[in-house]
């Protein structure tokens, strides 16, 4: 195996180190974005990527994320990503996974792995023969299993707590939820929404996917380039990153923009777009974070214990909302403060502790 940990041209980023094995087609990244409130969790992505800089690129924004949705989830947790870029069906995943437990392993415990898109359970489990520094596995080897419910579960307690502040209501009876994504996280959400009571319209480049949960639960069935045009109440991105463009912002018929995907913003300049437009957005290192809480407790609580602090994540929104709409700025820009100003408080502890030695 080939180790590039050099790379630290990327400014605020503590690492970025490339890891390269030809002989089990291993073609990885992994970005540690932040240490300052712990070691660095963040799952690895297993997908075929375009190009090594749209992988890199996708590792060091995902990797950020993380940072901030720890801090604002309240976990002594700092940010960071893997990728693996490569083709999942051409490989043997576990010669694959084994080498990545090694290159996890090498960083000495500076960032903990877990599953992400393209990776699984199983996944995980060959991991942790090679590294201690991984999580979400199953409850057989002392985990709590697949963290995919819980961070849909925050979703929803996210979801629930925006429009609830936006026009008190406490039922998603009769509301309409438009949601763009029926992966892992995706498809739990439609039928935690079912249950709710809410008129779920749903879209997946899949087709197959919409077809299923469509007969299984009566949903409404939408090709993905109109989803977000739909009427609704709110929009769900709950697949890969950068959707809220600005065109796409324009055509929205929603009260609130609430979803799974990570980076749902296409630029910074998107959250003044919905905030301008009126529209309450729920940032995803907010509403997604469900799974790293989920991870984070696994070894300290019960499943039962961790579905009750993911609930908490709604408090945390109708916090957000509050401040953002008091300071008269995004939804976006007020979480990022909360974040940076507890990452502050730690660093201004450290230097305190460090004067007082």
């Amino acid at each position: 195996m080939t180790t590039d940990t050099s790379l630290d041209r990327y400014g605020e980023f503590e690492q970025v180190a490339h890891f390269r094995d030809d002989t089990n087609g291993l073609d990885g990244l992994i970005a540690i974005h932040s240490t300052v409130l712990g070691p660095a969790l963040g799952g690895v992505r297993f997908r075929r990527y375009r190009s090594g800089f749209e992988a890199r690129n996708d590792a060091l924004r995902l990797a950020r994320g993380m940072t901030y949705k720890a801090a604002v989830a309240g976990l002594d947790l700092g940010g960071g990503k893997a990728v693996i870029d490569g083709d999942p069906g051409s490989v043997d995943r576990v010669a694959l996974f084994r080498a990545f437990g090694e290159a996890v392993e090498s960083l000495g415990g500076r960032y903990i792995t877990a599953e992400d898109v393209g990776t699984t359970v199983e996944d995980m489990v060959t991991v942790a023969t090679e590294t201690g520094h991984v999580v979400g596995l199953p409850e057989s080897k002392g985990g709590l299993g697949d963290p995919s419910p819980s961070t849909a579960l925050g979703v929803l307690a996210s979801l629930k707590a925006a429009l609830a502040f936006l026009d008190g209501g406490s039922t998603l009876v009769g509301r309409t939820i438009a949601v763009c994504g029926l992966g892992k996280v995706g498809a739990v959400l439609v039928r935690m929404l079912v249950e709710e009571g809410a008129a779920v319209a749903v879209a997946d480049v899949d087709g197959e996917r919409v077809t299923a949960l469509a007969d299984q639960l009566g949903v409404k069935a939408v090709e993905v380039e109109d989803i977000h045009r739909i009427s609704a109440d709110v929009f769900a991105p709950c697949a890969l990153g950068g959707i809220l463009t600005s065109n796409l912002i324009r055509e929205l018929d929603v009260q609130a923009v609430v979803g799974a995907a990570n980076n749902q913003l296409a630029t910074p300049s998107s959250a003044d777009l919905l905030a301008g437009r009126g529209i309450a957005y729920v940032p995803d290192f907010v509403a997604n974070a469900g799974g790293l809480i989920h991870v984070a407790w696994e070894a300290k609580a019960s499943l039962a214990d961790v579905q009750t602090k993911v609930l908490e994540l709604g408090d945390r929104v109708t916090d957000l909302l509050t401040q953002a709409a008091e300071a008269g700025i995004s939804t976006q820009a007020a979480a990022e403060k909360v974040a940076e100003a507890r990452i502050q408080a730690r660093l201004d502890a450290r230097s305190q502790l460090g004067a007082t030695r």
